[in-house]
């Protein structure tokens, strides 16, 4: 089944919900002279269709966030920085990279933590026409060694810590010429190497910084503007290549999901109120990843909010947090919500001030929606899909629908179209599971510098997932499993996230990832690694017991590791399953 957006659809049969169909909602909002216009476009040969309004470039969304003035943007360890004085440094800091000899097109790395310094790192890059590339702040030397040499990256910012760890490293980049560095107080004493402050100064001074004119370069919305590199949980990472567009696809995407709950139940969504508080998120993700610039930075700096950032996430800071800024928005992955609700201190502290937990990279147990309405009745729960390949979210679900169909990411986009391919190659029909494939405005190029491996990914405008899942008749979206993550116990097909999904529903499972485990006849086993929420007494056998009473008998872990720790993930929220599946190999 092919789903499109504008095609007709059936309600779903749940008590007076909802008023309108997925199709009627989303024909109405995008209908012609709405906020949410849709037009087709003919972009790379491929009929795509678009956002008629909204940003189309990363010049219109800065142009968009400077318009918020002395509005607060950025709040980090106290400092606070306006969308103004953010515009100021961002413009004095293009300045200095095109003086420096950036011309379009050149590839500018970007390495640190979340911090204020990113977002302005980013913007002058971009306004200056560099393809800008954010590396995982998370990796090694090694790693990020690999991320500039294979980017080709002329130009480096870098925090103090990443600069440790490339030191020894920077004379093997032979295309790098210079790198900035911040928030280094000890001499820079190496060649190629300035100190970002002293360009635009520390924070608490962008303000002053003197109104530099936007630099003169002419910036499409088809012009290349990102490489942003995948997991890399298998292999080496693979830098997605993508356009401004791709990019600017994402910011109305979670804004019309939200208005869809209005339309949904037959009400016109609010109009945007100049007076109401300003929308607060607590962000939880890194900029690095697709998920921070694209779904959260994006849409955050169109819709004016203001962004509070954590050094790390620690439950009690991040309460702490959310009471001092009056945070509306948070999340991250489904184990950030778990810890929400489950810490001990969380009733010291008032969240009232939250509308929106929302939360995405991994599956989530279909419980902790209706214990994240108990727990703060006044929020909206929400969660999507989307990978590098697609720019960020390609589903969104909220509100209703995400309660009536916990188990479900959401439709599409109304700008994409989704459908699910079987073994053969074609199209399957509802309710059949097959790889899912993408198409939209936010599917990136394809792969830098890796012709093979974008062929193999891309297709006449389709992006290839590797998601195994099956959509429904009314165009919702149910991932069952990484294609790669599937096991095969004796010929019989076992989804490890229906598994996970089950011991989520335990109440004593805090976080649970299945593995395979070698087996000489039947070729796997599934055996689960699971962390226990504190103060919990579930045994393996306790594990096993439940998982038995709700799914056939091949599907129970043959064994459960029970961890003291969170499981390992990546930047993006995944867990790294090749590390779980260690605990299962015999010691030497």
């Amino acid at each position: 089944m092919t789903v499109d957006a504008t095609q007709d659809a059936r309600p779903d049969a749940l008590g007076s919900w909802p008023a309108l169909s997925l199709a009627q909602a989303h024909a109405l909002m995008t209908q012609p002279g709405a906020v949410f216009e849709i037009e087709e476009l003919d972009i790379r040969g491929v009929k795509t269709r678009v956002w008629k309004n909204g940003p189309k470039t990363f010049v219109d969304l800065f142009a968009a966030g400077r318009a918020w003035g002395e509005r607060i943007f950025m709040v980090y360890e106290g400092e606070r920085v306006s969308y103004d004085a953010f515009a100021r440094a961002a413009l004095v800091f293009a300045r200095e990279l095109q003086e420096a000899g950036l011309k379009k097109g050149d590839r500018v790395a970007i390495a640190m933590r979340n911090m204020p310094e990113w977002p302005v790192a980013f913007f002058a890059a971009s306004l200056a026409g560099a393809v800008v590339t954010p590396l995982n702040a998370w990796w090694t030397g090694q790693e990020l060694e690999y991320g500039l040499i294979d980017s080709g990256a002329r130009i480096a910012i870098l925090d103090a810590e990443r600069l440790h760890r490339l030191a020894e490293r920077l004379p093997e980049c032979p295309a790098l010429e210079c790198v900035y560095v911040a928030r280094d107080d000890e001499e820079l004493s190496r060649p190629r190497l300035k100190k970002l402050e002293d360009i635009i100064g520390r924070p608490d001074a962008w303000a002053q910084l003197p109104d530099t004119p936007l630099p003169d370069v002419a910036i499409d919305p088809e012009d290349n503007a990102t490489i942003l590199y995948t997991s890399g949980t298998t292999g080496a990472p693979k830098g997605a290549l993508g356009t401004h567009r791709n990019a600017m696809s994402n910011v109305l995407t979670a804004a019309i999901s939200q208005a869809r709950s209005f339309v949904r139940r037959g009400e016109a969504p609010p109009a945007p109120d100049p007076n109401a508080p300003q929308k607060v998120g607590l962000l939880a993700i890194p900029f690095f990843h697709v998920t921070g610039l694209c779904a959260v930075l994006g849409p955050t700096i169109f819709g004016g909010s203001r962004i509070v950032m954590m050094r790390r996430w620690e439950p009690e800071a991040a309460f702490a947090m959310i009471e001092k800024e009056r945070v509306t928005l948070t999340g991250g992955v489904p184990t950030i919500a778990w810890q929400l609700l489950e810490h001990p201190a969380r009733l010291k502290y008032d969240l009232s001030s939250l509308d929106t937990v929302s939360y995405g990279g991994a599956p989530a147990a279909a419980e902790l929606v209706r214990r994240l309405k108990e727990a703060f009745p006044k929020s909206q729960p929400g969660t999507g899909w989307g990978m590098t390949e697609t720019s960020g979210s390609f589903t969104h679900h909220y509100a209703e629908d995400y309660q009536h169909r916990p188990e479900s990411c959401g439709p599409a986009s109304p700008v994409c179209e989704m459908k699910v391919v079987g073994s053969n190659g074609e199209t399957v029909p509802p309710g059949e599971v097959g790889e899912l494939w993408g198409k939209g405005p936010g599917i990136v190029v394809g792969y830098w510098n890796k012709p093979q491996a974008s062929a193999e990914t891309f297709v006449d405008g389709w992006v290839k997932t590797g998601d195994l899942a099956r959509i429904d008749e009314e165009g919702f979206c149910y991932i069952v499993d990484r294609a790669k993550d599937m096991i095969i116990r004796g010929g019989e097909n076992i989804y490890s996230a229906e598994v996970e999904a089950v011991l989520y529903e335990h109440p004593d499972v805090l976080d649970a990832g299945l593995v395979p485990i070698p087996h000489q006849t039947l070729g796997e086993e599934p055996g689960a690694v699971v962390t226990l929420k504190a103060g919990s007494t579930a045994s393996e056998d306790d594990l096993r017991a439940h998982v038995a009473d709700r799914l056939a008998a091949f599907k129970v872990p043959v064994r459960v590791i029970l961890s003291r720790d969170m499981l390992p993930r990546n930047a993006n929220g995944k867990i790294l399953k090749g590390e779980l599946k260690k605990l299962f190999v015999p010691a030497p």
